[in-house]
């Protein structure tokens, strides 16, 4: 297939284009290359996929660039790019959210409902969810998650565009952005940050090891599913849990005690069954594999190895 994936350069992005070369996929490759972290590292994400006569790389705005060439023969659309973040949302950062999250989604969409293509696959949130597992989100982020969810219907059912939204829960694995979970643990179990540790460490979360989650993907453009569907790992832990399962691998993590901040769920669970029947879907990965591996690319300083 022809496959366009923007929010290439990022963790997900870059995994999933890594997947589909594997595939035998041509890739054609979009990315804002935003400060929302580190460019430096998105841009060596770049780096283990440039040269392969399989992947091109464009370095485009969708809400700025001529989306047409781009989109010209693709096969499928996976959009991956936003703006993340559930507790830098809050305040004067929704604009940014809302714009990356909402408004550039909208501009793809237009883009591709006037051109043949197959899947518009969109990389949605559990962060759509409340407590309770209902669709009413505690934070900016999640909100602009949801509204995307809700364009993406939209243009499903007013214009034939088959659009699939995946709600995808706590994705970790190497190249992780250096602000989540298990990022920012193995940086403390090898003696950097503490691990900031919100409220008493039993909210729970369900983590996806990232090789799952890029197979779903593909699997879920290839199958002909329209609709929603969450992702997950299926055995939701909590983040004490999550701190004794890289213990088990690295050694001890130094915590720092914090209250529980506005915007986080205290559970979160997927509910696999629709991707199950769907496409097939099934982790595979246990978290203490997914662990090591991730501890294993980070090496002994708790960040990637070049």
């Amino acid at each position: 297939m022809r496959a366009v994936v923007t929010g290439a350069a990022g963790f997900l992005g870059s995994h999933l284009c890594a997947h589909l070369l594997a595939a035998g996929d041509t890739v054609v490759a979009v990315d804002a290359l935003t400060d929302s972290y580190d460019v430096a590292l998105k841009e060596r994400n770049l780096r283990d996929l440039a040269g392969r006569p399989a992947f091109s790389f464009h370095h485009a705005d969708l809400l700025d660039a001529d989306l047409g060439p781009l989109l010209e023969g693709a096969h499928a659309v996976y959009h991956l790019a936003g703006e993340p973040g559930v507790r830098s949302s809050w305040g004067a950062a929704f604009e940014l959210c809302a714009r990356r999250n909402i408004l550039a989604t909208q501009t793809l969409l237009e883009a591709v409902r006037s051109r043949a293509s197959g899947a518009f696959v969109h990389a949605s949130s559990s962060a759509v969810y409340g407590d309770a597992g209902t669709l009413a989100p505690v934070s900016p982020y999640g909100v602009t998650k949801l509204a995307a969810e809700h364009l993406c219907e939209l243009y499903r059912t007013a214009y034939g565009v088959p659009t699939l939204s995946l709600r995808l829960f706590s994705v970790y694995g190497p190249r992780q952005r250096p602000d989540t979970a298990f990022a920012r643990l193995l940086a403390a179990a090898a003696g950097g940050e503490p691990f900031p540790l919100y409220g008493d460490g039993e909210q729970t979360r369900d983590f996806l090891y990232v090789r799952d989650a890029v197979t779903a993907l593909r699997d879920a453009a290839c199958s002909g599913f329209t609709g929603v569907a969450d992702l997950g790992g299926g055995c939701p832990v909590s983040v004490n849990q999550a701190i004794a399962a890289v213990e088990q691998v690295t050694g001890p993590v130094k915590t720092l005690p914090r209250p529980a901040e506005p915007g986080d769920v205290r559970h979160t669970a997927a509910d696999i069954t629709v991707a199950s029947r769907a496409f097939g879907f099934r982790p595979r990965t246990s978290l203490r594999e997914g662990v090591a591996a991730t501890a294993a690319e980070a090496g002994p300083g708790g960040v990637r190895q070049k």
